[in-house]
């Protein structure tokens, strides 16, 4: 088996593979085809034996909340290894970076616009991911809230092969993880956030870094979100990567951020290609570059490799000037085992800069929506709502989620406001009696 079955070249090839699917279709031959993953639950979503390898893996959610992204954590295991190769929150991983989702269309992520709301989207990844001895992917639902709106609803179909042998030797296994700095710390306080100052960087010490893994693989993708939060133009950073232990300066180093990502100078719209984009680009209150950003880059045609180690960086600002919040997912391939992963974060530590208005109307959102959770599941508090003003609680928390995803933090809270008020009338519930996740 090769991995070069995957593209366009080889399609027509005839091979004696098997292939399946594991999907959430309803067991009972009904229409309820998704699951729900309680608070603090660990759902499997996959668990297969064998050689193999995993094509496409899809799903989607109606009306998740905003923190869902992040406070939702997808791993995969293969070979029934006991450390998991990917560990990334379950928005980050399908590009959606500091919680807010942009459709876009690439080679290797695709996300696709659903209707009517906001956060009804399809999302979709095609990195290939092959395995000798069984394969495992899970989610754990780390918030309070039941994963996938006021339903607890998430539908997936994940793609796969049957093989009658496993991979050759040389057929890596795929890898990706999520990490974060917020903020970073400018090496020059008098000049922080100075867009084009003339500091110098002839090390590379204080570069935000995207991966550190040992081994022998290469490269595949990187994702990076960076949440403006100083303003101006914070592009000015290179990627620096060094293989196999070099010192500086290493054998890949860049001439800013745009270029990584197939970018021109200074990008302040949205873009996706199939290789390289600037997906998220908010230009935040009227101000270019302030706010959230996320880029893509897919490594397909030109894959970074290492025999021994890689570590991917990049300047935050010119000579890591610049004080913002940076997470990132790294994409790779490479043979096991890996390197231990850095610990990741609990909730609290992964949700994005928010302003106060932001952590006050979602406290409103979260409490009802494990109310709204409580009456569909208990027969006895259902028949205490009737249908009109169920329905009415469900469409004023609807639009609670579109005033989130357009930062209309106080317009949320005034529907989230009224949805209490009419539950209030039946129920008893205290939109205030959630801790702050801020």
């Amino acid at each position: 088996m090769t991995l070069e079955r995957f593209f366009v070249a080889d399609i027509a090839r005839m091979t004696s593979a098997r292939t399946k699917r594991v999907s959430s279709w309803d067991r009972s031959g009904k229409n309820s085809d998704w699951i729900g993953v309680a608070p603090g639950e660990t759902r499997t979503l996959a668990e297969i034996d064998g050689p193999g390898c995993i094509t496409h893996f899809y799903f989607t959610m109606i009306n998740p909340d905003i923190l869902d992204f992040r406070e939702t954590v997808l791993r995969m295991f293969w070979d029934r290894e006991q450390t998991p190769s990917v560990e990334v929150p379950l928005g980050d991983f399908f590009c959606a970076g500091n919680c807010l989702v942009r459709r876009f269309t690439s080679l290797m992520m695709t996300v696709n616009l659903g209707a009517g709301i906001s956060r009804n989207s399809g999302f979709n990844c095609y990195f290939p991911m092959p395995f000798a001895g069984g394969a495992r992917i899970e989610l754990e639902n780390q918030s309070r809230r039941p994963l996938g709106g006021p339903h607890g609803a998430l539908w997936y179909h994940i793609e796969y092969e049957q093989h009658d042998s496993p991979p050759d030797e040389d057929i890596g296994r795929f890898h990706a993880q999520w990490r974060r700095e917020s903020l970073t710390a400018s090496v020059d306080p008098d000049n922080a956030n100075v867009c084009l100052w003339d500091g110098a960087n002839l090390d590379g010490a204080g570069n935000y870094v995207i991966l550190e893994a040992e081994g022998r693989g290469h490269l595949a993708g990187i994702l990076l979100n960076v949440d403006n939060v100083a303003g101006g133009w914070y592009g000015e950073g290179d990627d620096m990567i060094f293989i196999d232990g070099e010192k500086w300066p290493p054998s890949l180093h860049g001439t800013g951020t745009e270029e990584v990502f197939g970018g021109g100078a200074c990008p302040d719209a949205e873009y996706a290609g199939p290789y390289t984009g600037f997906h998220l680009v908010e230009n935040r209150d009227g101000k270019k570059f302030f706010g959230r950003n996320s880029m893509y880059r897919w490594y397909i045609h030109d894959p970074v490799r290492f025999q021994k180690s890689i570590k991917a960086t990049i300047e935050h600002g010119h000579a890591n000037n610049f004080e913002n919040d940076y997470s990132s997912v790294a994409y790779w391939y490479q043979r096991e085992p890996h390197a231990e992963f850095p610990q990741l974060p609990p909730p609290a530590g992964r949700i994005p800069v928010f302003p106060p208005e932001f952590h006050d109307a979602h406290r409103k959102i979260e409490a009802l929506t494990v109310a709204l959770h409580e009456v569909r599941v208990d027969p006895d508090k259902r028949a205490l709502v009737p249908d009109e003003d169920y329905q009415h609680i469900r469409e004023l928390m609807s639009r609670a989620n579109e005033a989130f995803d357009e930062q209309n933090y106080l317009v949320a809270d005034g529907h989230l406001t009224e949805a209490a008020g009419i539950l209030g009338k039946h129920l008893p519930v205290d939109v205030q009696d959630v801790p702050n996740e801020g």
